[in-house]
C-alpha cells in the first residue's frame, strides 16, 4: 500500500531526531559513544528494584535491565518488552501481514499521534457515534471534519458506513480514508462488534481504500470464553493500525500502551515521539516486562481471564440493580465486555446534561452526560454509567438516587412514570 498518500503534510515533514538515530549504533557491542549527551548512571541514586505481587511472590529485577531502564532508551520502547509484546500479538492475533510495534505512554498517546499523522486541514475522519470522549476532545482541536457513523447494540453499522461512503460528494471533497473504531466493550456503549460485522466493515474499507485505527483497550475484558477476533487478525492488506493498553489489565498508573501495524506507520509515530516525549518510562516498562516474562503467554492469558471474569461479575450485579431501580425510568443495552453501560433516560428527557450535571450531582451521584461522546455535539437523553470501581452497596444507592432524579424530572415534563 502507498501509505505516504495517507500522511498529512506535517507528518511527511517530520524528520528523525539526529541524536535518536544514533541509538542502534550505540547499542552495538564494543561501540564507544561520544554522541548523545546521556547523564552518567553512576550519578543516579537507585541501586536495585524488586516487585512484590499480591500473591506474595517477589520478583528481583534483573540488575542489567534495571541499569539500562534508568537511562534513555529506544523510542519504540525497552527492547525485551517490545519483543515480548510482538510475541503476544503473534500468539493472540496471528497477523497475516508483516507488522511493527511501538510502545507509548498509554495507548491514547499513540492514538493521538496516529490521528495527527493523517490530518490535513479539512480531512474527514470516520468515527463511531457515540465514541470515546478522550479521542473526541483531541479531534475537535484538530482541523478535521468528524463524520459520525451510527451504531447499535452490535457496534458500528456496516450499512450506515456503506451509505455514507457511497453518497459522499466526491466532486466537492475527497472521501474519508481513516476509520477510528473501538470494537470491544466500546466506550461508552459497552458493546462489541461481532466477527461477522468486522468482516463486513473490513470489506467496505477495502473497497474504499480506508485505513482502520483499531482502539481496543477492552479486548481482554470480553465476557466470553472465546474472544472475538480482532481487525488485526483478519487484515490481509496492511490497512489496520491496532492500539492495545496495559492500563485495564496490569495498572493504569504504568501508562503503557502499544501500537501494532505497518512498519511505515509505526516509524512515523516514532518520529513524532522523538520530537515530543522521546520514549515511554523505562521503569514502568521494566516493571511490566519482569512480570510478563515471569508469567509467559499462558500466565498472561490466565490473568486476563481472571480480570474479565471480575468485570463480568460486576456487570451482572450492576444490571440486576438497574432492573431493580431504573426499569421504566431508562433503557439500556447489556454490556458484553468492559466496564460501561450506555443508558437512555425516559420521562420526556431529551437532554441528559442538565439532569446529570446539576440535579444528579446535587444528590451526590456522578455520571457522564451522553453529549460528551457525540462527534458533532447536540442534545441527547443518553448517559454513560461505569460499574468498574463501585461496590454493590454504592451502586445500589447511586441508582436509587438517580431514579428519584429522573422521576422528578419526568414530573416537571408532565410525564408520570413508575418503576415496574
Amino acid at each position: 500500500m502507498d501509505y505516504r498518500s495517507y500522511l498529512s503534510d506535517e507528518s511527511k515533514n517530520r524528520q528523525p531526531s539526529p541524536i535518536r538515530a544514533l541509538a542502534p549504533f550505540v547499542a552495538r557491542k564494543g561501540m564507544i559513544s561520544l554522541g548523545a549527551g546521556n547523564p552518567n548512571p553512576d550519578t543516579f541514586p537507585y541501586e536495585s528494584m524488586q516487585l512484590t505481587l499480591k500473591t506474595g511472590q517477589v520478583i528481583q529485577v534483573d540488575a542489567e535491565h534495571f541499569k539500562k531502564c534508568l537511562s534513555y532508551d529506544l523510542t519504540s520502547g525497552f527492547s525485551p518488552l517490545n519483543q515480548w509484546l510482538k510475541g503476544l500479538q503473534q500468539v493472540e492475533h496471528k497477523p497475516k501481514v508483516e507488522f511493527g510495534l511501538t510502545i507509548g505512554v498509554g495507548s491514547q498517546d499513540l492514538i493521538t499521534k496516529a490521528l495527527q499523522m493523517f490530518i490535513n486541514p479539512g480531512t474527514p475522519i470516520l468515527v463511531e457515534n457515540p465514541t470515546y470522549t478522550g479521542v473526541l476532545s483531541f479531534l475537535k482541536s484538530q482541523p478535521c471534519q468528524l463524520v459520525g457513523v451510527s451504531t447499535d447494540a452490535s457496534g458500528l453499522m456496516p450499512d450506515e458506513l456503506q451509505r455514507i461512503l457511497q453518497e459522499w460528494p466526491i466532486h466537492e471533497k475527497p472521501r474519508p480514508r481513516i476509520l477510528y473504531v473501538i470494537p470491544s466493550g466500546q466506550n461508552p456503549s459497552g458493546v462489541s462488534a461481532s466477527f461477522e460485522r468486522k468482516q463486513e466493515i473490513y470489506s467496505i474499507c477495502q473497497k474504499y481504500g480506508i485505513l482502520i485505527l483499531e482502539d481496543d483497550p477492552y479486548y481482554y475484558l470480553q465476557f466470553r470464553k472465546d474472544r472475538i477476533p480482532s481487525y488485526l487478525s483478519i487484515d490481509v492488506d496492511g490497512r489496520v493500525l491496532r492500539f492495545d493498553s496495559l492500563s485495564k489489565i496490569l495498572s493504569s498508573g504504568l501508562r503503557i500502551g502499544f501500537a501494532t501495524g505497518p512498519q511505515v506507520l509505526i516509524d512515523q509515530i516514532n518520529i513524532h515521539s522523538q520530537s515530543t516525549n522521546l520514549q515511554p518510562s523505562g521503569i514502568s516498562q521494566l516493571a511490566a516486562y519482569e512480570l510478563l516474562e515471569k508469567w509467559g503467554y499462558d500466565g498472561f492469558d490466565a490473568h486476563v481471564r481472571k480480570v474479565s471474569s471480575f468485570y463480568e461479575d460486576k456487570a451482572k450485579a450492576f444490571i440486576e440493580l438497574l432492573e431493580r431501580h431504573m426499569k421504566g425510568y431508562a433503557e439500556w443495552d447489556i454490556p458484553d465486555s468492559g466496564m460501561f453501560v450506555w443508558m437512555k433516560l425516559l420521562g420526556g428527557i431529551t437532554d441528559s446534561k442538565e439532569v446529570i450535571m446539576t440535579k444528579a450531582t446535587a444528590r451526590n451521584v456522578v455520571a457522564v452526560p451522553g453529549e460528551a461522546f457525540l462527534p458533532n455535539g447536540g442534545m441527547t437523553p443518553y448517559v454513560r454509567l461505569s460499574f468498574s470501581n463501585v461496590s454493590y452497596e454504592e451502586a445500589d444507592e447511586a441508582l436509587r438516587r438517580l431514579a428519584i432524579v429522573i422521576q422528578e424530572e419526568a414530573a416537571l415534563n408532565g410525564v408520570t412514570i413508575e418503576n415496574h
